[in-house]
């Protein structure tokens, strides 16, 4: 899916124009997939543009950095400015946003002491993946396992490990799926190539731990605070493929799909999608995104 280009990239702590945000050949996160980055989105409000959970993104980010042993070199503070100063240039109303860094020129080989590491954000108008056309969408299990915890820190949002989730995506669009479902080293319920996975049964909310290689997703917090004050169960704990089959509804949440209801998987018809926990915690999530609920503005921050 071609971008939809804006005007600017902040890049090292300066604003550059779109097409003059550029690396070096040689880059060592190229090569080795030395970064880490986080997804945001910027939603539309009665009080103009703002960034849904800022602070939790960028704190994520410095986490994975520090698992990588990268140094940024940026606080999460100058970032969040920088973060506004980049949607206000770009004049977006609604937005998605990168956050990036990144091992760049200085060095090559596996040794990654010696290379300097750039920062970037870049924003840009997206609309939500896996969009479903109101009946949900169809899963495939993968034939490739989400990464073993203890071969890459899966708690990392590192760019490296993504391209798990990219050979199992493509797996699942050659074969007319929509997403694709991946399981741990251990055969338990992972997460999707984007997404965490949820599962209602009997009216209790369930979706996988980190411990099962799964994202500790801030979708998925947010699905679970919407839950809790919806007075609905929910609980975070390991799942089988077969808990996934037998649910009543299944649905999947990212920040770059919201949440997303499905309607099969492996073949296997679920009922009617979205199921009524699903569109209850659809609309919470609208009304947090948006503004609309006053319980959730602390999670906004303005562009103004």
């Amino acid at each position: 899916m071609a971008l939809s280009e804006a005007s600017t990239i902040w890049l090292d702590g300066a604003l550059v124009p779109w097409h003059q945000a550029q690396t070096h050949v040689l880059t060592h996160g190229l090569h080795y997939g030395t970064g880490v980055l986080e997804g945001t989105r910027v939603f539309a409000t009665a009080d103009g543009p703002a960034v849904f959970r800022l602070p939790e993104h960028l704190d994520r980010l410095g986490r994975s950095a520090r698992m990588l042993r990268m140094e940024l070199p940026f606080t999460t503070e100058e970032l969040a400015v920088a973060t506004v100063e980049l949607v206000r240039a770009n004049g977006h109303r609604a937005c998605y946003l990168r956050h990036f860094a990144f091992l760049g020129y200085g060095s090559m080989g596996l040794d990654m002491r010696f290379s300097p590491t750039s920062t970037a954000i870049a924003s840009w108008e997206w609309e939500p993946q896996l969009a479903d056309d109101g009946g949900g969408i169809r899963v495939r299990t993968s034939s490739w396992r989400r990464n073993d915890p203890n071969a890459v820190p899966t708690a990392a949002k590192a760019t490296g490990p993504y391209l798990n989730a990219v050979l199992a995506r493509r797996e699942a669009t050659d074969a007319g799926y929509d997403e694709a479902l991946l399981l741990g080293p251990d055969g338990s319920v992972s997460e999707c190539t984007g997404e965490n996975v949820f599962a209602v049964r009997g009216g209790v909310l369930r979706t996988p731990p980190a411990s099962a290689g799964a994202l500790e997703g801030i979708t998925q917090d947010t699905v679970l605070v919407l839950a809790r004050d919806l007075g609905v169960p929910a609980r975070v704990e390991g799942l089988l493929r077969s808990d996934l089959y037998a649910a009543d509804e299944v649905f999947l949440c990212g920040t770059a799909a919201g949440i997303v209801p499905v309607r099969s998987l492996d073949d296997r018809e679920l009922p009617g999608a979205p199921g009524p926990v699903t569109a209850r915690l659809r609309e919470a999530y609208g009304a947090a995104v948006s503004g609309a609920d006053p319980r959730y503005r602390h999670w906004l921050t303005p562009v103004g």
